[in-house]
């Protein structure tokens, strides 16, 4: 058999809209309520570009994000962010990272991890003989039930 790990990157959130789940798989995601932006917050409390998330290598060969307050440019936010109930300019993601980017708007980031199996049959059933029962005669039949 073999094991691949296969990891999910999911970012959950909450704002006057409600609930909204979104798959990472990008590169890169603006978040903030500009109508350009990849994840749109729904709260005048947050700013157009409110925050960005930046993919990378972690130690393990995979990948995680980074939110990192602001655009890319280096104009920040004007709340800022907390994580975890902390103020940060920039965070690796880790699982169940809550993310608030103002009054009654917030987030919860998940990696989660799973092993792709690949699987290959033993080799007991390389000599395995399947029947037809179309091939069975009667006598067969009588002898197998009695």
């Amino acid at each position: 058999m073999n094991a691949e790990n296969h990891q999910t990157h999911k970012l959950i959130i909450e704002d006057s809209k409600g609930q909204e789940e979104y798959t990472l798989e990008e590169p890169i995601y603006s978040i903030g309520r500009d109508p350009s932006c990849d994840i749109r917050l729904s709260s005048f409390f947050v700013s157009r570009h409110h925050a960005t998330l930046v993919r990378s290598t972690d130690e393990a060969g995979g990948y995680c994000y980074r939110i990192v307050d602001g655009n890319l440019k280096g104009k920040v936010s004007a709340n800022g962010l907390l994580i975890n109930g902390r103020r940060a300019q920039s965070h690796d993601l880790k699982n169940q990272d809550k993310i608030i980017f103002g009054p009654q708007v917030q987030a919860i980031y998940y990696r989660m991890e799973r092993e792709k199996m690949t699987t290959v049959p033993p080799d007991e059933f390389d000599e395995v003989t399947l029947i037809s029962p179309n091939s069975l005669t009667e006598e067969d039949t009588a002898d197998s039930m009695g």
